[in-house]
């Protein structure tokens, strides 16, 4: 058995191909879904990943701007800017590139999004709403992105085994969420956890993402198990390699996704969905106040 390769710069084009449509149709309207992304200090990766995000606004028909401050910047300043965006009728989506300079509190930055604007999907209140089964919530990208994959490509999830390798705030746990509210049985499992393949090897569905190059090799996969691929590490050599050992475990899965190339692309293609998404939800609720109003 040879895995097919999950192609997420074709899923996450033709997804984009699916949103532009809305963002077409509330263009009609008057309405142009807007992005600010804040980003603090020089990091060359964050410093990628907005670009990559401005790009794929454009490309989608959203407007965006990016709000640089500098690395040793103070909380308040940073708080006094998300609250102006907060207030702006012209912005629908706010995200603060993560990760942040350590002296600043993340949790204090990211709560200070309004939840109708909250795209990333990293306050509480949409954090919470996974947990209780909410559907009318920003999921955050990254697992948003996974788990279109595995719709894109007809992969049942209902009744499957689903292991999560990696237990963050910002892919595992809400990984698992999303997962069970699609009625799988889902573990997580962590840096703690011992004889890690003894769980990987009953997974229907393989999520890694543990930020460990190659940690999942071909004897720790079920045969005919779909095997998503969240991490991306640099090598010594200046490579690219995702948690999992592509090459043995391709001859033992029937889907995988390639690192870059995979997982990668829907995170941003699923930034643009929530922001549309936000947009589409303020023009709704403007129309119920002109209708109460008249």
């Amino acid at each position: 058995m040879t895995a097919k390769i999950i192609d997420g710069n074709a899923v996450a084009r033709h997804v984009r191909g699916e949103w532009k449509k809305r963002v077409e149709a509330l263009k009609v309207r008057g309405i142009t879904p807007g992005l600010s992304v804040i980003i603090i200090g020089n990091n060359p990766a964050s410093r990628v990943y907005v670009r990559n995000k401005v790009k794929a606004c454009a490309e989608v028909g959203l407007h965006s701007e990016v709000h640089e401050f500098p690395v040793d910047a103070g909380e308040q300043v940073i708080l006094e800017r998300i609250e102006e965006l907060n207030r702006n009728p012209a912005i629908h989506g706010i995200l603060v590139q993560l990760p942040m300079p350590p002296h600043l509190e993340a949790r204090r930055l990211l709560g200070a999004i309004s939840i109708d604007k909250d795209v990333d999907g990293f306050h509480l209140y949409n954090v919470g709403g996974l947990v209780v089964g909410e559907n009318n919530i920003f999921p955050p990208c990254t697992p948003y992105g996974v788990q279109c994959l595995l719709e894109y490509e007809n992969i049942p999830i209902e009744g499957q085994n689903v292991v999560v390798v990696g237990a963050s705030n910002i892919v595992g746990k809400p990984m698992a969420l999303m997962l069970m509210a699609k009625d799988a049985t889902v573990s997580i499992c962590h840096i703690k956890t011992r004889d890690l393949a003894q769980f990987t090897i009953l997974a229907d569905i393989l999520i890694v993402a543990a930020g460990c190059p190659r940690l999942i090799t071909a004897p720790m996969v079920k045969r005919g198990a779909a095997v998503i691929d969240v991490g991306i590490n640099r090598l010594a050599d200046g490579t690219l390699a995702g948690d999992v050992d592509f090459d043995g475990v391709k001859e033992k899965a029937s889907f995988i996704t390639p690192v870059p190339g995979g997982v990668g692309p829907m995170t941003v293609t699923m930034l643009i969905c929530n922001t549309v998404a936000a947009a589409e939800r303020n023009a709704a609720k403007q129309g119920e106040r002109v209708a109460v109003t008249s």
